[in-house]
């Protein structure tokens, strides 16, 4: 019989959710190093290196993957010989106090994304506590451990769904699949849960996800289970679709499949399908009465060695000088590098943008939009000498509704973010000849490092989801829709799967 003290367990959450803010697991890594150089789609393979980069930079500088780190999500294997040393603390406590020192960390503060009361006013609880905590009694001596951090793009994702018994798990994964957008960020992984009930479903779903990269080597063992077969069959299915990196076209959409599952009703077949996005970050760890978990850090020799090099056809913009008519001569898929000055909003800041105007109060005092970018992005707080933490882009598929009125009121040239757009969107920005830029989704340390200045110049009580101004130096982008509503989301993976099926039927 163990004892843990409680100690042990806080300092190893902690020391956990540190780590893994900054390490991404390195059989992650290989398996994105597999897809790079697997990818033919330029736009599929430059995403790629950026996040390549990104990962080898935050593993150098100690600095989040991505602003957005992540609601924290922790299983909790006790096995029932455990004995604890206090008593005053249950195991949902003792994780939230490793959580929030984990988020509060001078050296490496977190981005607080948590928000109380989730209907009504939805107050940032500013530790990122509570965390979701599932525990389990299991035989045995010890306390095993397996926390994430999920970042809410690809949270949102997420699918659910009441299979009848007889129909295709793999065919509603292929046809399911194209409907989430790329808010997740892909190349990813997709944990699905199969069988029990609904929200069992869901937890087996998340869980998989815990579970090593290993669907290379399954193919070259072959499958022997019913699940094993199924993931191969998803995988396979998946990677045809050409949705590609970031959702921009190309020959790699997830990188892995897992899947769990348990017995359910015979009336019954529960499916829920969640994504793993880009910045995949999780640990595991055992507490047998010895000590805090011992988290060995990676060698940095074993990320490779990627560059990300703007071509010849690159456009550079001074946007402090920039105008409407200027915006109109981009064309979708180009690459632009971005200097001056942009504004920066999400959610919170748009709905209360939209508030003032539609009151008569008009913009915030200090803050002018007239031919400027709107970045939809919430960063990470500053340390030592950086002028912003982590800034990576948030999912522009949430400010859709907002757009509108964004273009009509504010005075704006166009908008800065990552995924997909709406179609009513996309008609609106052609419509007022304006343009959205994407930003790489899972390269937040990389994007901050083009942030030369940052001040909060509104909506201050907001948190990271305050309105800052930047000042950018060479701030690579993407045209996503340019002014004639060309869409690189839609275009993309069409182009992508038709090769794809080309590349197939020469193969047989």
């Amino acid at each position: 019989m163990s004892t843990i003290r409680q100690q042990d367990f806080i300092d190893s959450i902690e020391d956990a959710l540190q780590y893994i803010s900054f390490y991404h697991p390195l059989d992650f890594v290989q398996a994105l190093e597999k897809a790079y150089n697997k990818e033919q789609s330029k736009a599929a393979k430059d995403a790629i290196a950026q996040i390549l980069i990104n990962s080898r930079m935050s593993a150098e500088g100690k600095r989040p993957l991505c602003q957005d780190t992540g609601i924290i999500t922790c299983f909790v294997k006790v096995g029932m010989d455990v004995n604890w040393d206090k008593t005053d603390l249950t195991v949902q406590q003792m994780v939230d106090e490793g959580t929030r020192r984990a988020y509060l960390n001078p050296d490496n503060p977190l981005r607080a994304s948590i928000v109380a009361d989730p209907a009504g006013t939805r107050k940032n609880t500013k530790d990122n506590t509570p965390s979701v905590v599932h525990i389990d009694l299991v035989a045995g001596g010890k306390v095993e451990v397996m926390v994430a951090a999920k970042g809410g793009g690809s949270e949102n994702k997420s699918k659910m769904v009441m299979l009848n018994p007889s129909d295709d798990v793999a065919e509603w994964v292929e046809k399911t699949l194209p409907t989430m957008g790329a808010g997740w960020c892909p190349p990813g992984m997709l944990g699905i849960g199969i069988g029990g009930t609904a929200e069992k479903a869901a937890v087996m779903a998340k869980e998989s996800l815990m579970d090593p990269v290993d669907i290379h080597e399954l193919m070259e063992r072959g499958a022997e289970t019913t699940e094993e077969k199924l993931r191969l069959e998803i995988f396979e299915r998946a990677n045809k679709l050409g949705i590609g990196a970031q959702g921009l076209g190309g020959l790699t959409t997830v990188v892995d499949v897992k899947i769990k599952t348990a017995p359910t009703h015979a009336a019954s077949k529960p499916v829920v399908m969640i994504p793993n996005c880009a910045a995949t970050r999780h640990v595991h760890f055992t507490l047998d009465g010895s000590g805090p978990a011992n988290l060995k850090a990676p060698k940095l020799e074993d990320w490779p060695q990627v560059t990300f090099e703007v071509g010849e056809g690159t456009r550079r913009v001074d946007l402090n000088t920039l105008t409407k008519k200027d915006v109109q001569e981009w064309k979708m898929g180009e690459t632009v590098l971005l200097s001056g000055t942009i504004l920066t909003g999400r959610d919170a800041a748009h709905k209360r943008l939209q508030d003032m105007i539609n009151s008569g109060e008009g913009l915030p005092k200090g803050v002018d939009f007239d031919n400027k970018f709107i970045y939809y992005v919430g960063p990470v707080d500053a340390v030592r000498d950086e002028a912003v933490g982590p800034a990576g882009p948030t999912t522009a598929t949430r400010m859709d509704k907002f757009t509108d009125m964004m273009l009509e009121k504010t005075g704006i040239v166009g908008m800065i973010g990552k995924a997909e757009r709406g179609p009513a969107t996309v008609e609106s920005i052609k419509q007022h000849k304006s343009v959205y830029l994407m930003a790489v989704g899972g390269a937040a340390y990389l994007v901050s490092k083009a942030i030369k200045k940052a001040r909060v110049v509104a909506f201050e009580d907001l948190g990271m989801e305050a309105i800052y101004e930047f000042e950018v130096e060479d701030m690579p982008v993407t045209v996503a829709v340019d002014s004639e509503g060309a869409n690189a989301h839609t275009q993309g993976p069409a182009i992508w799967k038709a090769k794809i099926e080309e590349l197939d039927s020469k193969l047989k």
